[in-house]
């Protein structure tokens, strides 16, 4: 699974012009489950990201997890972060999860996420999303956890 995650200040999920979900400071976090993962590699990947260090402490180190400064997970599902683009100009989506697993994969990572981390949005699998935010830094970083041979 894939987790491209980016501080910020205040991040929205809107479907045909309605918010379905919304933060204010944390972290936005686009999740791609690929053709392999099962619910292992969702647990694991949940495990770094909610453990993960991207926040200051006093002295402006980034020694504090989500979970540390109690901020807002806004979860959106994204399946092109699997994209192949390796060659040609269209990428291939060949490693992404089919959408049917994807969905299970996500709603799994939902389901785990408000079960250990008190405030966390999402935005809707399979619709046309539009996505606002405010990157705090910036700071952005790729996590992936890859299943095992």
């Amino acid at each position: 699974m894939i987790a491209l995650l980016q501080r910020v200040t205040q991040a929205s999920v809107a479907v045909e012009g309605a918010t379905v979900g919304a933060i204010g400071a944390g972290l936005m976090v686009l999740v791609c489950a690929e053709r392999d993962d099962s619910a292992k590699q969702a647990d694991a990947l949940l495990a770094k990201l909610l453990a993960y260090r991207v926040f200051a402490d006093d002295a402006g180190k980034m020694n504090r997890s989500i979970a540390d400064v109690e901020g807002g997970l806004l979860l959106v599902p994204q399946f092109t972060l699997a994209a192949d683009t390796r060659s040609g100009t269209r990428p291939s989506f060949t490693p992404a999860a089919a959408p049917e697993k994807g969905r299970e994969l996500f709603d799994y990572f939902v389901a785990q996420a408000r079960a250990r981390h008190a405030m966390v949005e999402t935005g809707q699998f399979g619709a046309h999303m539009q996505v606002s935010l405010t990157n705090d830094g910036p700071v952005t970083f790729w996590l992936q956890v890859k299943p095992v041979g």
